[in-house]
């Protein structure tokens, strides 16, 4: 008994947990934007204009990484937080992946912008070499940040149920509709764009980025890099004609990994592992005789 518990204790963080993570996360960014929908005059009159550098727009990007704070440190406390966020300084990979971050992501986009017919049409977006130093670090502490609820939290704990590849595909689907209400609102980045073709695309993006999260035991670091470069303010705007681009990298990511993609085997399931090893371990089945308290705490 004492090893069944003991077995249970290293997954401290139970299936369940996604539950309140989606709660708070979803909550708290649409309810922020919710006001700024349905009480634009007064909002506006308070806070001033809502824009994707605005404090209140900024924080209801930041839900997901506060929900996964909040959840994680109710389950372990200050010592499991500090042994998750360790996770942001994971950075080997193979080199392929080095590859595609530094260069295949930025391809994806012009290539698109080619297709869409501005490659060499539009200009530079910045005057000078501070205002882009100031926007490459503006969009580094926003959009990436969400990486540490959607890659550091929901993934690991989708995987314990779902092959990779379906849990890339579910956490997108999920990942694009957490967007949805920053649509409705002109002063936002997503205000200008087509709901439908983001969706679909940043759905490629989570299924790109699963066997990169596996392949790194688990990086919070590698997914914010790439979540980083699709936000890139240097890239050319390649609306919609990048989506078919990603979605075409998605099947060639999927096909050359596929012996990992379709099976959980190696795929990361710990939230706060103690151990390097740890992290891509299949969850334990608990002994017949286990008690209702040893259940209720793996809750898987």
């Amino acid at each position: 008994m004492q090893a069944a518990s003991a077995q249970v204790e290293r997954w401290r963080i139970p299936s369940s947990a996604l539950w309140p993570f989606l709660l708070i996360a979803f909550g708290w960014a649409w309810g922020l934007i919710a006001l700024f929908v349905f009480l634009p005059d007064q909002m506006t009159r308070w806070f001033g204009s809502l824009t994707g550098h605005h404090p209140l727009f900024i924080l209801a990007v930041y839900a997901p990484a506060i929900a996964a704070i909040v959840v994680i440190g109710y389950h372990v406390g200050w010592s499991g937080l500090r042994s998750y966020l360790s996770r942001v300084l994971l950075w080997r990979c193979p080199p392929a992946w080095v590859a595609f971050i530094v260069l295949g992501m930025p391809l994806l986009f012009y290539a698109g912008a080619a297709v869409k017919g501005n490659l060499f049409l539009d200009p530079f977006p910045f005057e000078g070499l501070a205002p882009m130093l100031g926007a490459l670090a503006l969009t580094l502490v926003i959009g990436p940040v969400e990486e540490l609820g959607w890659r550091g939290l929901a993934l690991p704990l989708l995987q314990r149920r779902l092959a990779p590849l379906w849990a890339g595909l579910l956490l997108g689907l999920v990942w694009s509709v957490w967007h949805f209400p920053a649509f409705l609102l002109s002063g936002t980045p997503q205000g200008a764009w087509s709901f439908m073709p983001f969706l679909i695309g940043s759905t490629a993006i989570s299924v790109i980025v699963t066997p990169l999260f596996n392949a790194s035991r688990g990086s919070i670091l590698l997914p914010a890099l790439i979540h980083f470069q699709a936000n890139n303010p240097l890239w050319p705007d390649a609306q919609p004609y990048d989506t078919y681009f990603f979605v075409a990298a998605a099947f060639v990511v999927v096909w050359l990994n596929r012996q990992t993609m379709l099976t959980r085997q190696g795929a990361v399931m710990i939230v706060v592992p103690a151990t390097d090893d740890e992290a891509t371990q299949v969850p334990p089945r608990l002994p017949s005789n286990a008690t209702h308290s040893e259940e209720k705490k793996w809750d898987s």
